[in-house]
C-alpha cells in the first residue's frame, strides 16, 4: 500500500516529475549526452514548476476576487471546482480513485501503442479528477472496488487516448504544428469552440491583430490589458461588497488596494506562466521524440491548457471575460428557475474560458474567440448541474465537476443509474 501511494500520488500525482521523467526517458532513448541529459531533465522540472508557481499565484488572487463575489451579491449555491469535489471523494474511495489512476496511465499507453489514437495524457491533475469522478459514477451504481477499479481503468485509458484527439485540429491552429495535444479534460467545448469559430469569423482578425487607435493601444501590451480589464471586474466587485466586507476578506488591507494588489498578483501570475510553459516545452517536446521513435511511433504528448496561452494571450483575457459573463447570466437564469443555482468559480472559469478563446481565436479570429469562450460559458454551467444529483447519491454535497468531458461521461452514467433506479 506504501508504495503504492508512493508511485501514484508522489509520482504520478506530481505533474512536474512525470513530466521530467519522460522528458529523461525521451533523452536516453536518443543516447544523448549525460550533460545533456541532467540539464534537459533539470530544465523540463524547473519549467513547469515555474508554469504551476504562475498557476497557484493566478489561482490565490482569483480565490480572492470568489470571496467578494459571492459576499458582493449573497448568492450561494453549488460551486463546481474538481480540486474540491476530488478531495471529497478522496476520503469516501482513496484505494479506488489511486487504482483507477494507475490502471488507466497504463491504458492510455496500451492504447496508444496499438491504436491510431497516439495521445499520452500527461496532466496528472486531471488524471487525479478523471480517476475521482470515475469512481464516484461506478460507486453510485452499487460496484464493488474490483468491479470499479477494472471498469474505471479502462475508460480512464480511452479517455486519455480518445478525448485529445476530438480537439486536435483546433489544437494544430493554435499552435501552427502537429507535435503536441491538450490534456485538459474540456476537449469537447475546446473543439467546439474551434469549430464554432472557423463559422463565425476568420482567422486573420486575430484578437493578437487588433489595431486600437490612439492611447487604446495601451491595450496592445498584454500585462496592460490584463491588469486593466481583470482590475474593472475586481473594483466592482469590491464597490458592490463595500469597505466592510472586503477588509474583512483581505484581512485588513485597505479596501482599495487589495483589489489593487490582487489584479497586479494575477497578472504576474499569467506572466509567469508563460514563461514557465515556454521553458519547459523547448525541453519536452525534442525528448518526446525519442520516446516516440522506440515504444510508440507518432505518439504525442497532451498537456494542461495553459499551454496554449503564449499562442494568443490577448485571447486567453477576452474568453475568460466572454466564459464569465455567461456563467452570470446561467446563475441568474437557475436562481430565476428556482433550480439548483451553479456558482460561477473564477478558477475553472478563467483556465477552461481563457483556453476556448484561444481554440476559438485560432480559426476564427475575435469573433470565435468571444462566442466560443460564451458558449463554453454556458456548457461549464450547465454540465455540472445535471450531473449534481449523482454527486450528491453519494454524500458528496454543494460541488461538482466543471470540465465538459466529465459531463458527458457522467451524463452518460446519469442515464444508467436512472433506468436503474440509483438516483
Amino acid at each position: 500500500m506504501a508504495v503504492l501511494q508512493f508511485v501514484v500520488y508522489d509520482i504520478l500525482g506530481e505533474a512536474s516529475l512525470l513530466i521530467g521523467l519522460m522528458a529523461m526517458v525521451g533523452l536516453l532513448i536518443q543516447r544523448k549526452p549525460a550533460e545533456k541529459v541532467i540539464a534537459g531533465t533539470i530544465k523540463t522540472i524547473v519549467g513547469f514548476l515555474i508554469f504551476g508557481i504562475g498557476s497557484s499565484a493566478a489561482q490565490g488572487a482569483l480565490n480572492g476576487f470568489q470571496s467578494l463575489f459571492v459576499t458582493a451579491f449573497g448568492l450561494e449555491g453549488v460551486t463546481p471546482i474538481s480540486e474540491a469535489i476530488t478531495a471529497q471523494a478522496q476520503t469516501l474511495f482513496p484505494m479506488v480513485i489511486a487504482l483507477i489512476m494507475v490502471g488507466g496511465f497504463v491504458c492510455n499507453l496500451v492504447i496508444a501503442k496499438l491504436t491510431k489514437f497516439k495521445y499520452i495524457f500527461l496532466t496528472g491533475g486531471h488524471s487525479l479528477f478523471l480517476s475521482a469522478l470515475l469512481a464516484i459514477l461506478l460507486k453510485a451504481l452499487g460496484l464493488s472496488d474490483v468491479a470499479a477499479i477494472l471498469i474505471g481503468s479502462v475508460i480512464h485509458g480511452f479517455a486519455a487516448a480518445l478525448y485529445p484527439a476530438i480537439a486536435q485540429k483546433s489544437m494544430n491552429a493554435v499552435t501552427g504544428t502537429d507535435e503536441i495535444a491538450i490534456g485538459h479534460y474540456c476537449t469537447l467545448a475546446y473543439a467546439f469552440s474551434g469549430w464554432l469559430g472557423s463559422k463565425v469569423g476568420d482567422p486573420e482578425d486575430s484578437t493578437e491583430k487588433i489595431k486600437l487607435p490612439g492611447w487604446l493601444s495601451m491595450f496592445k501590451d498584454y500585462i496592460v490589458s490584463v491588469s486593466l480589464s481583470i482590475g474593472v471586474i475586481y473594483y466592482i466587485a469590491a464597490a458592490v461588497a463595500g469597505r466592510e466586507a472586503v477588509e474583512a476578506i483581505s484581512g485588513g488591507t485597505h479596501w482599495l488596494i487589495f483589489p489593487l494588489m490582487q489584479t497586479l498578483t494575477f497578472t504576474g501570475g499569467l506572466y509567469v506562466i508563460i514563461t514557465g510553459v515556454r521553458l519547459f516545452l523547448g525541453e519536452i517536446v525534442p525528448a518526446f521524440v525519442g520516446i516516440s521513435e522506440k515504444f510508440i511511433p507518432g505518439a504525442k504528448p497532451a498537456l494542461d491548457c495553459p499551454v496554449v496561452f503564449p499562442y494568443a494571450p490577448t485571447a486567453t483575457v477576452l474568453g475568460f471575460i466572454s466564459a464569465y459573463a455567461a456563467g452570470l447570466i446561467c446563475m441568474f437564469i437557475m436562481a430565476a428557475l428556482h433550480t439548483v443555482v451553479m456558482i460561477p468559480v473564477a478558477i475553472p472559469f478563467f483556465f477552461i474560458g481563457a483556453t476556448a478563446g484561444v481554440f476559438g481565436n485560432a480559426r476564427g479570429g475575435w469573433k470565435g474567440c468571444v462566442l466560443g469562450a460564451f458558449v463554453t460559458g454556458v456548457l461549464i454551467s450547465v454540465g455540472p448541474a445535471i450531473i449534481y444529483p449523482i454527486m450528491q447519491s453519494v454524500g458528496l454535497n454543494g460541488t461538482s465537476f466543471p470540465e465538459t468531458d466529465f459531463n458527458l461521461i457522467g451524463i452518460f452514467f446519469n442515464f444508467i443509474g436512472k433506468a436503474l433506479g440509483k438516483w
